[in-house]
């Protein structure tokens, strides 16, 4: 059986999340995050709600995953950063109900300096030789 070109993408993408630590899981739902968002903005700026709404959707949909996997109680910070994910997610429920770019870019704002800083984690980790470090560090910070 020969799989298409578009067949062979998906089984490759469905294989690198499979097999992906949790900080690079993590990393990876930030970026799609900040895609999602980015494109949602574009869609805002042609009208086409269809496709900022299904965008919208799934950066909430994302959003709702960070939020469930954190771990409030391992970290100092935990409370905070669950709060800003719960404003963020909210800012998108009335951007995509009110057709408005505004949220969009206040959800970005808030989002893209923890999707930077957990790439330089990510990053850091890689360079480290030891092994289960990915486990401990995101223990450490609370994510599942």
């Amino acid at each position: 059986m020969t799989l298409t070109f578009s067949a062979q993408r998906t089984q490759y993408a469905n294989d690198a999340v499979l097999s992906a630590s949790p900080v690079r899981l993590l990393t990876m739902l930030y970026d799609r995050l900040m895609l999602d968002l980015e494109r949602a903005a574009v869609a805002h700026e042609s009208a086409d709600w269809q496709t900022m709404s299904n965008n919208l959707l799934h950066a909430q949909a994302i959003v709702t995953e960070l939020s469930s996997s954190l771990k409030v109680d391992l970290w100092d910070g935990g409370p905070q950063l669950f709060a800003l994910y719960q404003y963020c997610q909210s800012l998108l429920v009335l951007a995509n109900v009110r057709r408005e770019a505004a949220g969009i870019h206040e959800a970005i704002d808030h989002l893209e300096p923890l999707r930077q800083a957990w790439q330089e984690a990510a990053a850091q980790l890689s360079v480290q030789p030891a092994a289960g470090a990915s486990g401990a560090i995101s223990r450490d910070l609370g994510v599942a």
